[in-house]
C-alpha cells in the first residue's frame, strides 16, 4: 500500500516506517535519494508512518516525462471520455471515504469529522468537473467579414504541475487536479511531505479508476529538491500552488521568467467583523469555531475580530465561553475540535509569539499535562485583546489556535482596521442591517466575502481565492478554473 517498502532501521513503534515510493507512469518508483523525510503522527510523535525521499532531479525528469508522454492521448480523448475517468474516480474515493478519512486523522491531526467532511468533498469535486469535461466551451463571435464563420475554443495546456500544502491533503491537490484533467492536461503533483502518504492514497484510487498510465503523477519530495525544479522543468507548461508566501513568491518568479501560466494561493488573516445590531451568539459561536476547529489550521481561519465598542464586553464573554466548549484532544478522541498543530517547528512558533506579545490574553484553554499530549503538538487555545496594529498577532498568519481581537468605534473604523494587513483571502460581517452589509461588501479587501457566515471555507462550485498577497490574482475552482487550464484560440473561417 503507498508505495511502501520495508526499512530495517528500528523505532519506538513495533514495526518500521515504510520508505514511500513516487507514483510515476502508473508504477511505484523508488527514489534513490539518500536523504529521507519522516512523516510523523502530531497528534502522537512517537508514531511515524513513513519515510518521505527528499526526491532527486532524476525524479522529476521521470514524473514529468511520464506526464508528458501521456499528453496526447489524453488531449485527445472526448470530454466524455474524460468525464467517465473522473466520475469513477470519485467512485473509487466513496468506496474508501472512511479508510481516507482515517489516513487524514493521522498523518495531519484532522479532527475526524472535519476528516470526513474532506473526503465527502473529494466526491463532490470530481463529480462536479465530470460534468465540466462535458460542458461547451468556446463563443461563437460575429465577424466583420461576410459569410465568415468566427468563434473561440478552449484548448489544453499540457503538463501541469500542482504543488500542495498539508492542510487539506485530498481535497486541495483534487480541486486542481480536476479541472486540470477535465480540459485535457496531465498532472504533477507535488504534495508537501508530511501529506504524502494522504497524496498517494489519491494516485492508488485514481488507478483503481482506471485512469491511463502519466495522466495523473504524484513526486515526493523536498521543496528545494523536486518543487523548484518541476516549477523549472522545460515540459511544464503551467503550476498551480498552494503555502507560504515566501515560497509562493519563489514560484511566482521561476514561472514568470519561463512564461508559463501560474496562479499562487499564499494564506490569509482573515478577519469577523461584529456590529452592535448583531446576534452575539451566532458572531461567537462562528467566530470561535473559525479560528479554533483544526487548531486554526486553514487559510480560511479566523485570526482576527474586530468588535463594536458598545458590545465588546458581551460578545468576549460569549466567545471565551464558545471556545472552552470546544474540546481540545488528540486526534484519536472522535469529540475533539482542537488537535495538534502540524510540527514541533509550528508548535515552538506559535508560542514564541504568544511569548512576546505585548498585548492582554483574555482566555487561554489548557492543554493537559498527561503523557497523551505530551506527545503531540498542542497549543492552548488563546484569545487576546489590544496586539498593536503592526504586531505578529495582527500581521502574520499563525497558523495556529490564536484569535486577536480590537476594537472599533463605527463599520468605518472596523474596516479600516480589517483592511490593515498584506493578505485579503476572507472576511464575514454579523449584523442586522442591509446598508451595512452592502457598505461592507463594497469596501472589504478580501476575495471571498461573508454576512453572517464565518470566514472558513467555500462551496466547491465557486471561485475561491483572495486579494493583495493572498493570492496571484486567478481564482481556483468553479468557472474560473478553466481560465486557468485552458488557453483561448480564436478560430474564422472564410467561405
Amino acid at each position: 500500500m503507498f508505495g511502501d517498502r520495508p526499512r530495517t532501521s528500528g523505532v519506538r513503534r513495533m514495526s518500521a516506517p515504510a520508505q514511500l515510493r513516487h507514483f510515476i507512469g502508473g508504477d511505484w518508483r523508488p527514489s534513490e535519494t539518500e536523504r529521507w523525510i519522516p512523516d510523523v503522527n502530531p497528534s502522537d510523535a512517537e508514531d511515524v508512518l513513513a519515510s518521505v525521499p527528499a526526491g532527486t532531479s532524476e525524479d522529476v525528469r521521470a514524473a514529468v516525462a511520464a506526464a508528458a508522454g501521456a499528453y496526447p492521448a489524453w488531449r485527445a480523448l472526448s470530454g466524455p471520455a474524460r468525464s467517465e475517468y473522473l466520475y469513477n474516480w470519485a467512485s473509487a474515493i466513496g468506496e474508501r471515504r472512511e479508510e481516507l478519512a482515517q489516513l487524514l486523522v493521522r498523518e495531519v491531526g484532522k479532527p475526524v469529522g472535519e476528516a470526513r467532511g474532506e473526503v465527502a468533498r473529494c466526491v463532490t469535486i470530481l463529480r462536479y468537473y465530470a460534468g465540466d469535461a462535458v460542458r461547451p466551451i468556446g463563443d461563437l463571435i460575429p465577424a466583420q467579414a461576410a459569410g465568415a464563420l468566427q468563434y473561440s475554443i478552449h484548448q489544453p495546456l499540457g503538463v501541469v504541475a500542482l504543488i500542495t500544502p498539508w492542510n487539506f491533503p485530498v481535497a486541495i491537490p483534487l480541486w486542481k487536479a480536476a479541472p486540470a484533467l477535465a480540459f485535457g492536461n496531465t498532472v504533477v503533483l507535488k504534495p508537501a511531505e508530511a501529506s504524502s502518504r494522504c497524496a498517494l492514497a489519491l494516485a492508488e484510487t485514481a488507478a483503481a479508476a482506471g485512469l491511463p498510465r502519466g495522466v495523473f503523477n504524484v513526486l515526493l519530495g523536498a521543496g528545494g529538491d523536486v518543487g523548484m525544479p518541476l516549477v523549472e522543468a522545460p515540459d511544464v507548461r503551467a503550476v498551480s500552488f498552494t503555502g507560504s508566501g515566501a515560497v509562493g513568491a519563489l514560484v511566482a518568479a521561476a514561472a514568470a521568467k519561463r512564461n508559463i501560466r501560474y496562479q499562487t494561493e499564499m494564506g490569509g488573516k482573515n478577519v469577523a467583523i461584529v456590529l452592535p445590531d448583531a446576534d452575539l451568539g451566532l458572531a461567537a459561536g462562528l467566530t470561535a469555531a473559525g479560528a479554533m476547529r483544526y487548531a486554526g489550521q486553514k487559510c480560511t481561519a479566523t485570526s482576527r475580530v474586530v468588535v463594536a465598542r458598545e458590545v465588546e464586553a458581551p460578545f468576549l464573554a460569549e466567545l471565551r465561553a464558545r471556545v472552552a466548549a470546544l474540546p481540545l484532544g488528540p486526534v484519536t478522541d472522535p469529540a475533539a475540535a482542537i488537535g495538534p498543530v502540524i510540527s514541533k517547528h509550528s508548535q515552538d512558533a506559535i508560542r514564541r509569539v504568544l511569548g512576546e506579545m505585548d498585548a492582554e490574553c483574555i482566555y487561554t484553554g489548557e492543554v493537559p499535562a498527561s503523557n497523551e499530549f505530551a506527545r503531540g503538538y498542542f497549543v492552548s487555545p488563546t484569545i487576546v485583546r489590544g496586539a498593536a496594529a503592526d504586531s505578529a498577532l495582527a500581521q502574520r498568519e499563525l497558523f495556529g489556535p490564536v484569535l486577536a481581537s480590537f476594537t472599533a468605534g463605527d463599520l468605518d473604523e472596523a474596516i479600516a482596521i480589517a483592511n490593515a494587513t498584506p493578505y485579503g483571502l476572507s472576511a464575514s460581517l454579523f449584523t442586522r442591517d442591509l446598508a451595512s452589509a452592502l457598505r461592507y461588501v463594497d469596501r472589504i479587501e478580501a476575495g471571498m466575502v461573508r454576512v453572517n457566515g464565518d470566514t472558513t471555507g467555500v462551496d466547491p462550485h465557486a471561485p475561491f481565492g483572495g486579494m493583495k498577497s493572498s493570492s496571484s490574482g486567478t481564482r481556483e475552482q468553479g468557472p474560473a478554473a478553466q481560465q486557468f487550464y485552458t488557453e483561448i484560440k480564436t478560430v474564422q473561417i472564410n467561405p
